[in-house]
């Protein structure tokens, strides 16, 4: 008699020796509004600009004081993010 294995049987496994994985708690909450940043760390956009990006939100460079700050609307017509 020939014995073999079929797909549905499958060896009985020992839950205590399996390690467990568990996911990184990614904080969800309130941002920051502006951040300190070294611009080596930044990211050149292609207009030239630098931002920077935390958890899915995006900063840009104010070049008059040199903070990061959370995107807004209101960026786009502000001359401070604008590179001069």
């Amino acid at each position: 008699m020939i014995v073999s294995c079929s797909k549905k049987h499958l060896p009985q496994t020992d839950k205590a020796s399996n390690p467990t994985t568990k996911k990184p708690i990614i904080p969800k909450g309130p941002w920051p509004k502006t951040l300190s940043v070294d611009d080596r760390i930044a990211t050149k956009a292609v207009d030239g600009r630098l931002y920077f990006d935390l958890d899915g939100k995006r900063y840009w460079k104010n070049y008059n004081d040199g903070k990061y700050y959370l995107f807004s609307k209101s960026m786009y017509n502000n001359p401070a993010f604008k590179l001069h």
